[in-house]
């Protein structure tokens, strides 16, 4: 994994449990070809994450060979809500709970942990910035794209000439949080599904894995009485083994699947007249699933997004591939983006 002598940039994935990252030469190319994870400690609060932080990067340098003074740049990713500039939510969030985190400037104490300059994202941005550019090459910089990255919730970024889309307060791209229409969608006994965020009937309250615990599996055991899903232990056990039993072909997981592509494809709609992509990404556990059963499923997506005859012929409809180094990757084409001034 030795380099040249050029300069590098690195990217640093921030989660809940794990930090991951990356090693990116001024040519584009990536240094580290495997998921390196740490421990991401960000549950005792700042001060103990940052230095964690701190320690991945030594240690990605450690294994790639690459010298300190050849590090240009830092990007990093951590998940939201958080501003543009990689400040915390004062109200903190899932992966944040601990109270130091509340309106903390995660970027700004990372570059002064470091010396040396730090480009953030949040986590959706930065897988979809690294799925942009690696279908797009180097036409990335002239194509638009929009990824939906399902999983616990619903992440995503909105991509426009090779830049994340940010917006004035850094919430652009939070396409779990877009209400799409309900009619034709919900079953006509089907209650509104409610979402974490407080909104009732948008896409994350469909489309994630707290969406079917929630709100998809408990109405549809209802319609199939007797389901082995429904001796489960708890909802919150059977609805991440939904995905499995989609996959073999049982006929309520299919149904609750549908829904959601249904829902997704209901949300590139919306994009289609917002944006007008040149791509629609799908990432997150459906791109982990059996091939049979992740095709079906874009397939789905693909089939319940109303595209105009024009945008059917210049678009394209992907998965985001290397989901675990996703962040990462993104997070460090974000860095050297910016260091090349675009």
């Amino acid at each position: 994994m030795q380099s040249g002598e050029s300069w590098v940039v690195v990217g640093l994935d921030n989660g809940g449990t794990k930090n991951n990252a990356t090693v990116l030469d001024a040519s584009g190319r990536f240094l580290v070809d495997a998921l390196l994870e740490s421990p991401s400690r960000v549950t005792e609060g700042p001060d103990v994450a940052v230095e964690a932080l701190a320690d991945t990067f030594d240690d990605i340098l450690r294994r790639t060979g690459v010298a300190r003074e050849r590090v240009r740049a830092v990007g990093l990713d951590t998940p939201g809500p958080a501003s543009a500039e990689g400040v915390i939510s004062s109200k903190g969030s899932t992966n944040f709970s601990h109270p130091g985190w509340r309106s903390y400037d995660f970027r700004g104490a990372l570059e002064k942990r470091l010396g040396l300059p730090v480009v953030y994202n949040n986590d959706g941005n930065a897988a979809a910035l690294y799925a942009h550019y690696q279908l797009f090459g180097p036409l990335a910089s002239q194509r638009g794209s929009i990824s939906a990255i399902i999983g616990t919730g619903f992440g995503g970024g909105v991509i426009e000439k090779g830049q994340v889309v940010k917006g004035a307060a850094g919430m652009a791209g939070e396409l779990g949080h877009v209400h799409i229409p309900m009619e034709g969608l919900l079953e006509p006994d089907q209650p509104l599904p409610h979402c974490n965020c407080g909104f009732d009937g948008d896409a994350e309250s469909f489309a994630s894995l707290t969406g079917i615990e929630k709100n998809l599996l408990p109405y549809w055991l209802k319609k199939y009485p007797g389901h082995e899903l429904g001796k489960a232990e708890s909802v919150s056990k059977a609805a991440k083994l939904v995905r499995a039993y989609g996959e073999n072909g049982d006929e309520m997981a299919l149904k609750i699947f549908a829904q959601q592509a249904k829902a997704i494809g209901r949300l590139f709609t919306i994009a289609a007249n917002f944006t007008d992509p040149d791509a629609y990404f799908l990432g997150g556990g459906v791109v982990e699933a059996a091939p049979h059963f992740r095709e079906w499923f874009l397939a789905k997506v693909r089939e319940n997004a109303a595209l105009r005859e024009e945008q059917v012929r210049v678009s394209r409809f992907e998965m985001v591939q290397d989901l675990d180094m996703a962040g990462a990757r993104g997070a460090a084409i974000a860095a050297l983006e910016r260091i090349h001034g675009r």
